[in-house]
């Protein structure tokens, strides 16, 4: 494929499609970062040597940029961001971009810049597999005076004219920073242009570095005030608008479902993969959270897995199970690696998946070709050979895939100091109270275990009898049991030892070995079996059988190898639980006649991949912020899908 950046010979980045340079020129670069301070900074208000900026003060501040380019914006913006002791704490950076540049271009660009040079290696360690879609990205850190500052990055893969549409939350400054209009007129478009003032609040600043005229006159169209301003040597004008419509905008935005001076306390039921996720993005975003369980300790239930598999799936038509998945892959990595220790707790393993029946085949696209390979491609000769498989096998390689032992992750996302947990504390029903609107939990015996305005129910399969008890709501969960075998290394001889692939495999079930168990020795664990309807969690002979089948379509060298060990194998179950379109279930019930009440369940098999990703989806619900994914995607999740009731049922209340 050929590159998008071409390098001039005097270290000057152009655009091999457009023709068209992404900066100033020159290998020192000084004037590109020059431009986006001074053009598109300054321009919105959020750069003054000594005087007062747009966002001093502000709780959060969100910047959409039309046009990623290189990144250069988006670095100089972080810089500023954390160089301003009275900037928000949290920033949304929110940019399109239709053809991505190599991680490399990103360094390159950024090479001359020193304060720049490491927000720009963190982006480029972080800048690969950019299909077409959402990539979101999270930043934790502090800023000069050593306060903690959050950025959210979100970058929109895709032509603007298809990308811009699906925002849907408004943006407080706006970077317009496309090639020449002459050069690539679809970035100037009216309906693009229409896109972005579209998400404009009256106030929003937008800064651009173009004066071209049927630019100016579309902005003014729009609502924009307009003004050509001084421009930075070469350029003699640049362009600086201010959202100002002499009408009521229209457009309906995506608000905080949660008011931003409401009281930050919710309760969360469930300390497993889904509660601790849930929690974990509320405590970060400044709630103080209370964490029940029924069980003794947490992750007692399905997410005491022994070890477990995130996995991206595949189709030929990317369906939305696959884009879905991705999106989880990243964000269970991201907090994988900000919370727990590698070759530990985890490790980006990669993993093998064989195509029994000839499942699972990768789209034959050119985007797929460029930028796909980062996350699957076809297995070589060498990782079926070390899976014991033979040359021909139909097998996938995906690259980042790993392996992760679930109990671990809950316990570090439940340590965060806003979050209190309490064991032995089951929940049977659920109250509100009609005099403050507060939820409340309650036990045997109609006990109120906690109360707070936000209840997240996030209890497997139990959530339905929660539910149901209150009469508030339906919730068409199904059980869905799975076993699995496991057993230390230390008890098989070095020849089965060496007989194990020595990287995960999958696509009948999983096969996970060298992991270290609660006791810090390697193990090995095989399965699961997938029964419906059953809600027993005794292990069971005949599901360790199907475990012993289902490794010797998946793996049959080490299959015979691990056969006189597999009687002797431990074995674990436990209960998931699925709705009938497969769809994780992530929301309010009913903003409207249950408001603060949330459901997080539904996640199937995929708890593991998907459960990061999903907490941070019912984030951004509460909050209004950015979703982390594709709209299409988000709304998918909504539990308002299936949480329906009567407009006559009554909700049990407080006497």
């Amino acid at each position: 494929m050929q590159a998008e950046v071409e390098w001039l010979p005097d270290g000057t980045p152009r655009s091999a499609r457009f023709r068209d340079i992404y900066r100033s020129r020159g290998a020192d670069g000084q004037g590109g970062l020059a431009q986006a301070r001074y053009v598109f900074l300054a321009g919105c208000g959020l750069w003054a040597d000594g005087g007062s900026t747009a966002w001093a003060g502000q709780a959060r501040w969100h910047v959409l940029e039309n046009g990623f380019g290189l990144g250069l914006n988006a670095l100089a913006t972080w810089h500023a961001w954390l160089t301003q002791p009275a900037a928000p704490p949290t920033l949304f950076y929110t940019a399109t971009e239709a053809y991505p540049a190599y991680a490399d271009d990103v360094r390159r660009s950024a090479a001359p810049f020193a304060a720049l040079q490491p927000l720009a290696q963190w982006l480029a360690a972080r800048w690969h597999g950019l299909l077409p879609g959402v990539h979101r990205w999270i930043w934790h850190g502090a800023d000069s005076v050593g306060q903690p500052r959050t950025l959210y990055l979100t970058l929109l893969i895709g032509e603007a004219a298809h990308t811009l549409p699906t925002l849907d939350v408004a943006v407080d400054s706006v970077f317009l920073d496309g090639f020449d209009p002459a050069a690539n007129p679809a970035m100037w478009a009216p309906e693009v242009l229409r896109a972005v003032a579209r998400l404009c609040r009256p106030g929003t600043r937008a800064a651009t570095w173009t004066v071209a005229r049927s630019v100016r006159d579309t902005l003014t169209t729009l609502g924009f005030e307009v003004r050509k301003a001084p421009g930075l040597p070469p350029k003699r004008h640049c362009l600086r608008a201010t959202y100002a419509p002499r009408w009521k905008p229209r457009s309906a935005l995506r608000t905080p479902s949660w008011p931003d001076e409401a009281p930050r306390q919710a309760i969360v039921v469930g300390a497993g993969l889904a509660g601790a996720a849930s929690a974990w993005s509320l405590a970060q975003r400044g709630w103080h959270v209370t964490v029940l369980d029924a069980a003794d300790h947490v992750a007692a239930g399905a997410s005491g897995l022994p070890v477990g598999l995130v996995a991206p799936h595949v189709s030929p038509d990317d369906a939305p199970l696959s884009r879905l998945t991705r999106a989880g892959v990243a964000a269970t990595l991201q907090r994988a690696a900000a919370l727990l220790e590698v070759g530990t707790d985890w490790a980006p393993s990669g993993a093998l998946e064989h195509r029994v029946d000839g499942k699972r085949a990768l789209p034959a696209t050119d985007a797929w070709q460029q930028h796909g390979r980062a996350w699957s491609t076809t297995a070589d000769a060498a990782r079926l050979r070390d899976a014991g498989l033979p040359p021909d096998t139909p097998a996938l390689w995906h690259a980042c895939a790993a392996w992760l032992r679930p109990a671990r992750l809950v316990a570090a996302q439940l340590s965060h100091p806003r979050i209190t947990v309490h064991t032995g504390a089951r929940v049977e029903a659920l109250r509100r109270d009609p005099s403050d609107g507060a939820w409340e939990a309650l036990g045997r015996g109609r006990r109120c275990w906690a109360r707070a305005p936000v209840l997240v129910l996030c209890a497997g399969f139990d959530t339905h009898a929660v539910l149901a008890s209150t009469g508030a709501a339906t919730l068409p969960l199904h059980a869905l049991r799975g076993q699995v075998a496991w057993a230390a290394l230390a008890n098989l001889d070095a020849q089965t030892r060496a007989a194990l692939p020595p990287f995960p495999v999958n696509g009948h079930g999983s096969l996970i070995s060298g992991v270290p168990g609660d006791d810090g020795a390697p193990l090995w664990c095989m399965g699961s079996t997938f029964v419906r309807g059953v809600n027993d969690r005794t292990p069971n002979v005949a599901e360790h059988a199907a475990n012993w089948d289902k490794l010797h379509r998946l793996l049959p060298a080490t299959a015979e190898a691990l056969r006189a060990a597999w009687p002797h194998a431990q074995r674990w179950a436990a209960v998931r639980c699925t709705v009938p379109d497969r769809m994780p279930v992530v929301g309010p019930a009913d903003a409207t006649r249950w408001p603060g009440l949330h459901v997080l369940s539904g996640l199937g098999a995929r708890g593991l991949t998907l459960a990061v990703l999903c907490g941070e989806v019912l984030a951004a619900d509460l909050h209004g912020e950015p979703w982390p994914l594709e709209r299409s995607l988000a709304r998918a999740l909504q539990a308002s899908r299936w949480l329906h009731a009567p407009a006559t049922t009554p909700l049990h209340q407080s006497p």
